[in-house]
């Protein structure tokens, strides 16, 4: 009887060695399991036709300083603007991608993210602004509405979190912002935003010739100067 192997080691092949102890089949390594996040998206970026930025969401310490982000914005520009498609893996991450006119859309995930995940980030933010703005999104409205553009990425992604990817709960929640920070009458005229006066009771009002003040004089104790018998004046 053939001993057996010992207790959770692998019998050697027949007529060779073991695998990985030099052997012709090297030990096969298992990929470390990445436990999910919700911290999804790294970056979101939009670019002019010359690569230079317009709006940048960094939302976690992949590129730390301003240097390190041009040198990431630049080398992804590089790589995307002339390509037809829209997604591209460059530095160990996963990029969505997209062009609007004279405009790039980029949102940036790490290397195992969900491509799905990210494209419905992008088309949301897309289809919002070009609901809002009424138009195909180019870089003239987008510099005219960068203030909208900053509260509908907002909505979208939450500090790496995604929130929202259907551009109608977006414009919903828009709207009610909007709405609750104006009163439905309008703005308060301007007299209003100053208190009603007091039920103190007011001072009388001055009469005429008010405005020079009369003093009396103020006698002092003193010595009276002149002769006896002479009318004369106080001095202290």
């Amino acid at each position: 009887w053939a001993q057996p192997p010992p207790w959770g080691k692998a019998p050697a092949p027949e007529g060779g060695t073991e695998a990985g102890a030099g052997g012709d089949c090297p030990p096969q390594l298992e990929a470390p399991v990445m436990e999910p996040s919700l911290y999804t998206v790294k970056a979101l970026l939009i670019l002019d036709s010359l690569g230079q930025r317009l709006l940048a969401k960094y939302y976690d310490g992949t590129f730390p300083t301003a240097k390190e982000q041009a040198a990431f914005e630049k080398s992804i520009f590089n790589k995307t603007h002339r390509a037809g498609g829209e997604i591209a893996c460059l530095e160990g991450l996963t990029i969505v991608y997209r062009s609007s006119i004279d405009l790039f859309f980029y949102v940036v995930g790490g290397c195992q993210e969900n491509e799905l995940m990210l494209s419905a980030v992008l088309t949301c933010l897309l289809d919002t602004l070009s609901h809002l703005l009424r138009k195909e999104v180019e870089k003239r409205l987008l510099l005219d509405n960068m203030e909208g553009t900053f509260l509908v990425v907002d909505e979208i992604v939450d500090r790496g979190v995604i929130l929202e990817s259907d551009p109608q709960q977006v414009i919903q929640r828009l709207s009610m912002r909007v709405s609750g920070a104006i009163p439905p009458h309008g703005l308060p005229p301007p007299s209003s935003a100053f208190p009603p006066p007091s039920s103190s009771p007011s001072l009388p009002s001055p009469g005429p010739g008010a405005g020079s003040v009369r003093l009396r004089p103020l006698r002092l104790p003193g010595r009276r100067l002149g002769a006896e018998g002479q009318e004369g004046r106080w001095w202290p």
